[in-house]
């Protein structure tokens, strides 16, 4: 029994103090694994590396189409300010002298009531100095409206029989005449002026009334030029 021991004991104490037996001789766990790995075709185990290689690739994507649409928005954007920013500055060159032309219409005015009250006999009959004056009043007029249709504004005057217009004209009193139409122009007591599209002052006109009725306005037919159906042979 003593001898046994001592040979068991030995073959251990060989065992661990021989380090190339203990390394020649490997795991079997560890051996089994490695050949089912080894067994296995690659294809098997590829998913989760593939699924984690495609989850960038599709945010990357999603961001690319967040990023051209904010592009394409603020590309719009700024289409629209530079068109609203160029139409205010072409209004404003046109319709920001308003104020002011509106102011020069009250000189505009009285010289033009000046020179109506004038007969034409008495300016022949004036001396040198005054027809010169008048002369001169008359120039001013001309080219004050000169210098109004230069900056946009200009002048119009209603005929006498034209039909009133209240987006054009204003009604200052109604005139008795049978000549003329009901509801149009029989007198002009002041002109009226535009600037650009819009209405700077509207004409200062009378209204006939006690006439015949205005004619309405023919509509336009869309079928006046086409051709007759042909007649029946019936």
């Amino acid at each position: 029994m003593r001898g046994e021991s001592s040979i068991e004991l030995q073959n251990g104490t060989n065992m661990m103090t021989d380090p190339r037996r203990a390394n020649a001789e490997p795991d079997t766990a560890d051996r089994n694994a490695a050949e089912r790995n080894a067994g296995e075709p690659a294809a098997d185990r590829a998913p989760a590396d593939a699924g984690e290689a495609a989850a960038p690739g599709e945010t990357l994507a999603r961001e690319a189409a967040e990023l051209r649409d904010k592009l394409l928005r603020t590309l719009a954007e700024m289409e629209n300010l530079r068109r609203r920013t160029a139409r205010e500055v072409a209004e404003s060159r046109i319709y920001g002298v308003a104020s002011f032309a509106r102011d020069i219409l009250a000189i505009a005015d009285n010289m033009a009531r000046a020179l109506q009250t004038l007969r034409a006999e008495l300016k022949e009959k004036a001396d040198p100095g005054v027809k010169a004056l008048l002369d001169g009043v008359e120039l001013t007029e001309r080219e004050l409206s000169k210098v109004l249709e230069k900056h946009g504004v200009r002048k119009f005057e209603p005929q006498e029989g034209e039909k009133f217009d209240p987006n054009l004209h204003q009604a200052m009193y109604e005139v008795p005449d049978p000549t003329l139409p009901a509801g149009t122009v029989a007198q002009v007591v002041q002109a009226g002026y535009m600037i650009g599209d819009r209405m700077l002052r509207p004409a200062l006109v009378a209204v006939a009334k006690g006439g015949p009725k205005a004619a309405p306005e023919p509509v336009a037919n869309d079928n006046a030029d086409a051709e007759p159906p042909p007649e029946s042979d019936e």
